[in-house]
Parts: C-alpha cells; structure tokens; sequence
C-alpha cells in the first residue's frame, strides 16, 4: 500500500511541477493560457502546459526507477 501511495504522489507531484513550468514559460513568451476563444497562443500555451505535464510525470517515473535500482544495488 505504501508503495502505491508514493507511486502516486510522486507522479501527481511531477505532473503539477512540469506544468507549472509549462505555464511558466508560456507566460514568459506572453501567451495566455486563458485568453477568450481559442486563438493561435492559447492553444500553443495549453500544448506547453500539457507537454511539461507530461515531461514531469515521465521525469518523476524515470527518478523513482532510478532510486529504485540504486537501493537494490546497495543490499
């Protein structure tokens, strides 16, 4: 159950922080994610979130397999 547990947060985790930064740097290039319609930045701004959502979760996965290998290397 622990394990199912961490497995989870840190996903949730990596999702939140990649799209924050996606956000984030949407912003820097003055895109509004929630600009009215959908005009050519809004939805370049919603790709930019969702990749960095995605490049987090897969970061998340790839830190947790790589810990994961390290403790058992150790035993």
């Amino acid at each position: 159950m622990f394990a199912s547990l961490m497995e989870g947060l840190t996903d949730a985790i990596g999702f939140m922080v990649g799209a924050l930064l996606g956000y984030g740097l949407g912003s820097a290039f003055g895109l509004d994610l929630f600009a009215p319609g959908y005009g050519t930045g809004s939805i370049i701004a919603i790709l930019l979130v969702g990749l960095g959502g995605g490049m987090g979760l897969q970061a998340a996965r790839r830190l947790r397999l790589r810990l994961r290998l390290n403790n058992t290397e150790a035993e």
